[in-house]
C-alpha cells in the first residue's frame, strides 16, 4: 500500500512577479504568482495576516539564487543553520490582497522601500534586502514565500477587537499596509480612527474605509520618526496639546526599555508579562477604545507606555507589535 504524502502545515514556494508597481516614493506592489498558490489559506477576514518572504542573498540585476527553504518540521532552524549565501534574508509582510483562485491566484505584497531622497535631500532609512529587492523588481523576479496553508492552522492575526469597540489603529510606514488592508475588510458600522505617518506626502494613498472611521495621514517630510504618530495619537484620546506652538517631538523612551521584538497582545507579551484577570476601569471617553498599533519599536513602546500606563487602557483591549528597530536589521 502506498501512503499519501503528508500534507504540510506551511505553504512553502518560489514565486514569480507577474506585475510590480511603484505605488509612492516609499511602496512597491508585488503581485506574486505560482500553481501553488492555489493552497494559500487566506480566508475573506485576513486584516493584519502576516507571510514572509524569504529574498536572495545579493541581488544580481534583478534576482540572485533563490534561497533553500525546506519544509520539514524544523525548516526555520534548518534554514537558519544555511550559509547566508543559501539561505537569503527572510523578512515578514502583510497580505495586501488576495486576487483570483485555483492555480490562477495572485498574491499582492505591498513593501516598503527605505533610502529614498526628500524634498530636502534627505535619505528616509538605510535599504535592507527586502527594500533592494522591491526596488528592483520587475515581471520575472523570483522570491521564496512562507505562508498559510488551506486548511492548516496558521496564525499571524493579531487583530481582534471586541464587538462594538472604538478602533484606534496607528503606524508608521512599514505598518500602512495592513492598516489599509484591515480597513477595507472592516465591517461598514465599524467606527474609530486610523493614523498612517508615512516619510513623505507622496506617500499618501487613497484607502477604502468604512464611513465611521476616520483616517488621517502624517507626511513627516523631515521631521523625527514618531512625533506626528505619537502626537495626533494623544490628540485624538484627549491627552495631547491641541494647537501647541512647539513642533511634536519624540518620547524620551530610555533604551533599556525598548523591546526591538516588542510584541504584546492580548494573549501574547514578548516580555513574559502576565494579564491582569480583571479589567480595570478607565474613563467613559476611552471605555470601548480598542487599539492597534504598529511600527518602529521607539515609537510603538512610547505609545504603548502611554496608553497603558498613563491612561489605564485594559491590556486585553490592545495590540503593539515593533515591526521593526532603528538602527538594527530587520529579524525575519
Amino acid at each position: 500500500m502506498t501512503l499519501a504524502p503528508a500534507v504540510r502545515p506551511l505553504l512553502i514556494c518560489a514565486t514569480e512577479v507577474v506585475r510590480a508597481e511603484r505605488l509612492s516614493p516609499s511602496f512597491v506592489r508585488v503581485h506574486l504568482a505560482t500553481p501553488e498558490l492555489a493552497d494559500l489559506g487566506v480566508g475573506p477576514r485576513s486584516y493584519d495576516q502576516r507571510v514572509k518572504l524569504v529574498f536572495p542573498d545579493q541581488v544580481e540585476g534583478v534576482d540572485g539564487p533563490l534561497p533553500v527553504v525546506g519544509d520539514g518540521e524544523d525548516w526555520y532552524a534548518d534554514w537558519l543553520a544555511l550559509p547566508q549565501p543559501e539561505r537569503g534574508h527572510m523578512r515578514t509582510y502583510t497580505v495586501r490582497d488576495v486576487l483570483g483562485s485555483g492555480a490562477e491566484t495572485r498574491l499582492v505584497v505591498d513593501l516598503v522601500v527605505h533610502g529614498v531622497a526628500g524634498p530636502a535631500g534627505e535619505v528616509h532609512g538605510e535599504a535592507g534586502p527586502g527594500s533592494r529587492w522591491a526596488a528592483a523588481a520587475r515581471p520575472g523576479s523570483r522570491v521564496v514565500l512562507v505562508g498559510p496553508r488551506r486548511g492548516m492552522p496558521y496564525g499571524g492575526i493579531e487583530l481582534d477587537p471586541p464587538a462594538g469597540a472604538e478602533l484606534l489603529l496607528a503606524g508608521d510606514e512599514t505598518a500602512v499596509p495592513a492598516v489599509l488592508a484591515t480597513l477595507a475588510q472592516l465591517e461598514p458600522t465599524a467606527r474609530g480612527a486610523a493614523f498612517l505617518e508615512v516619510p513623505l506626502a507622496g506617500d499618501v494613498q487613497s484607502a477604502v474605509h468604512p464611513e465611521g472611521v476616520r483616517v488621517t495621514w502624517l507626511a513627516r517630510e523631515g521631521a523625527a520618526h514618531g512625533a506626528l504618530l505619537h502626537a495626533a495619537v494623544l490628540e485624538h484620546l484627549g491627552a495631547g496639546h491641541a494647537g501647541a506652538e512647539s513642533a511634536p517631538v519624540v518620547p524620551d523612551v530610555p533604551e533599556a526599555e525598548i523591546d526591538p521584538e516588542l510584541w504584546e497582545t492580548p494573549t501574547h507579551s514578548s516580555s513574559g508579562e502576565e494579564l491582569d484577570p480583571v479589567v480595570r476601569a478607565v474613563g467613559d471617553d476611552l471605555a470601548d477604545v480598542y487599539a492597534w498599533i504598529a511600527g518602529e519599536s521607539r515609537l510603538v513602546t512610547g505609545l504603548r507606555r502611554a496608553l497603558v500606563r498613563d491612561l489605564g487602557l485594559d491590556r486585553r483591549r490592545v495590540a503593539f507589535m515593533g515591526y521593526w528597530r532603528e538602527g538594527r536589521p530587520m529579524g525575519a
